[in-house]
């Protein structure tokens, strides 16, 4: 009997030990899942940021995008009649990169493009760049829009001075004066009219919301608004 009672007391232990997966006692844990990456962000070629393009059509080439599980990847490129692509006049999906499409002559436009594989990841948008389609008699071409540079928007600047930067061109070459609006209401007020530089300083005061814009003016009377930027300090 005691013989018994002892086989017992050993198959029960050697039972338990094998109902144990790990020394805590707890399940194996299930391989983590293999995140699958989205591709790379494409590189714009032409046309390229500030040119006058003569052909309309217009072909727009980029370089492929990269993907590290080697997915299948499409493309899609958007140009827009402003920064914000609020106002888009062209979208498309290519699987190749490059694009011919006929435009509105004489418009700035600004264009973008990004890659998508296969599972539906995206890659980032590629950088905005801008240009100008050339336009039947027009003898002389708008400022490009202002663009931002310092300080970023909707950033908080801790000091008393700020310097207020931004970017224009014109693809006429000509000389190009600012209108500088600038306040704590919105539309800012003109501060500063026909200055000659892309940078400003003025002191600001801590605590509040400040409201910004550029208008680009050409010496052949051409006028380029652009936005109400915004930062706090």
């Amino acid at each position: 009997m005691k013989k018994l009672i002892l086989i017992l007391i050993i198959f029960s232990h050697q039972a338990c030990s094998k109902s144990d997966d790990n020394e805590n006692g707890e399940a194996p844990s299930n391989p983590p899942e293999i995140m699958n990456l989205p591709p790379s962000i494409p590189n714009k070629v032409y046309p390229d940021n500030g040119l006058l393009c003569l052909d309309n059509p217009l072909e727009f080439k980029w370089n492929p995008s990269t993907d590290k599980e080697g997915d299948s990847i499409v493309y899609i490129i958007e140009i827009a009649k402003d920064e914000a692509f609020e106002k888009i006049v062209e979208s498309r999906e290519v699987s190749n990169s490059s694009l011919r499409l006929s435009l509105e002559k004489g418009i700035q436009f600004n264009w973008r493009v990004k890659a998508k594989d296969i599972n539906g990841n995206y890659s980032d948008h590629s950088s905005v760049w801008k240009f100008y389609t050339e336009g039947e008699g027009i003898i002389n071409y708008l400022p490009f829009t202002p663009e931002l540079i310092s300080p970023k928007a909707f950033s908080k600047v801790d000091n008393s001075m700020v310097n207020l930067i931004w970017s224009s061109s014109d693809v006429d070459q000509d000389s190009l004066t600012y209108d500088i609006y600038f306040g704590t209401i919105q539309p800012p007020p003109l501060l500063q009219e026909n200055f000659e530089t892309i940078s400003y300083e003025i002191s600001i005061s801590s605590g509040k919301t400040y409201y910004w814009k550029i208008i680009a003016k050409d010496d052949n009377g051409g006028v380029s608004e652009g936005s109400v930027w915004v930062f706090k300090s």
